[in-house]
């Protein structure tokens, strides 16, 4: 290399990444030198308050920190009705998750002290729910699982045609890892079993109650289980003790405890009721037997194969109600 070529060399700066020659020929700084100089100059994208992280704490978690979950007895009316109202939509399809677990607060909020007036935008509202249900961010999640069983508390039979959608998502989030979006989840499951008519909601369990998912066969189990009592003796009789007693038998033998808890639950409750029933058949005169009744264990095995009436007497066996109404 020539001398001339290493005399042009020499009057690069050694910063070379750091500084640019403009149109003058004049070297100008592009970026500086250090760290804190750009930290003084530059403000924060955002001011996020400090948060205590204790050691164990997962990603997730930071991640969740600052969402605050207030049960549905704690929370206050939205300070602005008309304002909250109008940018409910946008906020509820907001790209910013924050803005989404604020709108479905507000949606929650709502529920309890403006019911007719959320009624009256409920069914746009529930598909955005239902997409915050899917978000792979749990706060997001749960934030709308909590909205959700808000909803079904307030407006009872009135969500049944939006219901499906709801109940698929609740089952799948009721089933999986995440411990506290899976105890939410349940909890409004259990909401809605206690909210919406039994005559409306069994048809829309049913499918769940065979599903190749053992984890969504449990939890629809659970919420069968709990809501055929509230149909009442003379409901369960309508709808059929024999139906509901095939269902029970079937989910005896399911994989998952939960599943067969809650079938024992069923099978226990059907019967009560049944043993009730035919203890209310008028007697023949002189007789104490009741006329043209059928004891619960003939009735067992004259609607389930052997081995399913089987499995019913054995976990019914032990609660000796028949014999407690009959003696």
């Amino acid at each position: 290399m020539s001398t001339k070529a290493l005399r042009d060399l020499n009057i690069i700066p050694a910063s070379g990444l750091d500084k640019t020659i403009d149109s003058k020929g004049t070297l100008t700084k592009l970026y500086p030198e250090n760290g804190s100089e750009f930290q003084k100059k530059t403000p924060p994208l955002c001011s996020v308050p400090a948060i205590k992280i204790d050691m164990g704490t997962t990603v997730a978690e930071i991640g969740n920190a600052e969402v605050e979950y207030i049960e549905s007895e704690n929370l206050s009316d939205v300070p602005d009705l008309d304002a909250c109202f109008n940018t409910l939509f946008s906020r509820l399809d907001s790209k910013d998750w924050v803005s989404v677990c604020e709108a479905l607060n507000n949606v929650r909020q709502l529920s309890i002290y403006h019911e007719e007036k959320l009624l009256e935008i409920l069914g746009s509202v529930i598909p955005l729910i239902v997409k915050s249900l899917k978000s792979p961010r749990s706060a997001v999640c749960k934030t709308a699982i909590m909205a959700s069983a808000d909803i079904f508390k307030a407006y009872n039979d009135k969500v049944i045609d939006s219901i499906d959608s709801l109940l698929v998502q609740l089952l799948l989030k009721s089933s999986q890892d995440k411990r506290f979006v899976c105890e939410a989840a349940l909890a409004a499951l259990i909401a809605m079993t206690t909210s919406v008519s039994p005559t409306l909601l069994l048809p829309k369990l049913l499918p769940y109650l065979t599903d190749k998912n053992p984890r969504i066969r449990a939890k629809a189990s659970i919420c069968f289980s709990k809501s055929v009592p509230r149909l009442g003796t003379e409901g369960i009789k309508a709808y059929g003790i024999d139906k509901l007693l095939q269902i029970a038998a079937s989910q005896l033998s399911d994989q998952l405890p939960e599943s067969r808890e809650a079938a024992r639950t069923l099978a226990i409750e059907l019967q009560t009721v049944y043993v009730n029933s035919q203890a209310s058949f008028p007697r023949n005169e002189g007789s104490l037997d009741p006329m043209d009744t059928e004891s619960w264990e003939a009735f067992c095995h004259a609607k389930l194969t052997p081995l399913r009436a089987q499995a019913i007497l054995r976990v019914t066996s032990t609660t000796s109600k028949e014999a407690l109404v009959l003696g």
